[in-house]
Parts: C-alpha cells; sequence; structure tokens
C-alpha cells in the first residue's frame, strides 16, 4: 500500500542518502528534487519524483542528455517503462521501507570483530574476521531525527551468518544514540526480505532508470 505522506518520506531519504554520499543538496523541482552526485564512475546526478506522472516523466526523460543520469521514480517498473524512451535502462526495482529505532547491543558471532564510528554525520559499521579480512559493512546518513543506511554489503564468503544484520542493528543503535528515531531507506528485492525481518515497512515501490552513455550519444546524432 501506498503511503499518503510519500513526499515527506522521499525527502527524509534523500536528505539522509545525500548526506552519507556527499553529494550536494537536493533542489527543490515542481516535480520532486535534483541531486548533483559527480560520482566519477556510475552517476552524474539524479531527479527525484515522489510521485511520478506521465507527462512529468516524459518531459524530464526526453530533455536529459548527460549520461549516467539516474531518474529515481516512486511507482513500479511496469507502470513508468512505458514513459521512458529506448535510451533508458531500468535497473532493478527499489522499495522504499521505514523502522522505528530503538537502542540494542548487537551480538556479534564468533570469529568477527566488529567497528563503528562517525565522521560528518555518517554512520559506518565494519565487521571483520579475526585475520583482519573484510566480512560486512555499511554506513548511514544521519538526516535531524532519521538515520537513512546505504551501502550494506556483505563479502560473498561470508553471507547467511547474519552479518548484514549486524552490521544494521549497530548502524541503527548508534543512530539512537544521536538521537534519531526512525530509519529510512531505500532497499533493493534482496534486501527487502533482510530488512522486513529485521521489523521494516514497505510503503512504495521505486523504479531506477539510468541514461546510458552508448545511448545518450546515439540520441544525439539522430
Amino acid at each position: 500500500m501506498r503511503d499518503p505522506d510519500i513526499r515527506a518520506l522521499v525527502r527524509t531519504w534523500i536528505s539522509g542518502w545525500a548526506v552519507s554520499r556527499g553529494s550536494a543538496e537536493p533542489v527543490d523541482r515542481p516535480w520532486g528534487w535534483s541531486i548533483d552526485v559527480g560520482a566519477p564512475v556510475g552517476e552524474v546526478g539524479r531527479h527525484v519524483l515522489p510521485e511520478p506522472t506521465e507527462a512529468e516523466v516524459r518531459e524530464l526523460a526526453g530533455t536529459t542528455t548527460a549520461p549516467t543520469t539516474w531518474l529515481k521514480l516512486f511507482a513500479d517498473d511496469a507502470t513508468v517503462r512505458p514513459w521512458l524512451d529506448e535510451r533508458w535502462r531500468l535497473d532493478a526495482p527499489g522499495f522504499l521501507m521505514t523502522a522505528p529505532l530503538t537502542p540494542e547491543r548487537p551480538e556479534v558471532p564468533a570469529g568477527y570483530t566488529l567497528t563503528t564510528w562517525e565522521r560528518g554525520g555518517v554512520l559506518r559499521a565494519l565487521v571483520r574476521t579475526e585475520a583482519g579480512h573484510l566480512a560486512a559493512r555499511g554506513q548511514a546518513g544521519l538526516a535531524g531525527p532519521a538515520a537513512v543506511p546505504d551501502q550494506i554489503t556483505t563479502a560473498p564468503e561470508h553471507r547467511r551468518r547474519g552479518l548484514g544484520a549486524l552490521v544494521m542493528r549497530a548502524l541503527l543503535s548508534a543512530a539512537h544514540e544521536r538521537g534519531a528515531r526512525t530509519g529510512v531507506l531505500v532497499g533493493t528485492p534482496e534486501g527487502r526480505a533482510l530488512y522486513t525481518a529485521l521489523g521494516w515497512t514497505t510503503h512504495a515501490p521505486m523504479a531506477s532508470a539510468v541514461l546510458e552513455p552508448a545511448r545518450a550519444e546515439g540520441w544525439a546524432e539522430a
């Protein structure tokens, strides 16, 4: 079910995401927000539409020419695909999710160590083996009373050992200590299963579309 206050939830998400990624502050647009990202690979910027309409998406998609610009559209893939021209590639869908934050002391499995720290409004959690090898990691951007977990990953050889859940619990507990009371994120289909098991609630789907370099160049030559 779609949340009636979807715009406010999305605004909270992009606020914490921008802190986590060190991007520019989101800029208000009639249809949502634009964010300058400037990542050296993969994303020059993104346009975020919390309640996309066909007219808005067609106009924005049709006038965008910068490769690796992303559209984050809070609707399902089947709805937005007909609104995009052939230059745009749909990536894996996402899901906007929230959860209340509570203080807890996550238990670290035997054979691993957990380190957490904060710098510049970004919380980080790192799980390593006793030999110092990376096992799992993640971070969260703080946005007032909310925390936005981001880039939660587990090394392939260490999966299915509860390390992703450990990272999440460590980040959210640290965020609670700093005054945050709500977690907001956009999870992948795989991540959604983990977050649901941890008590997160899904509010809306999100379609992700990227303007690929080769397709952008082809459009310019036409």
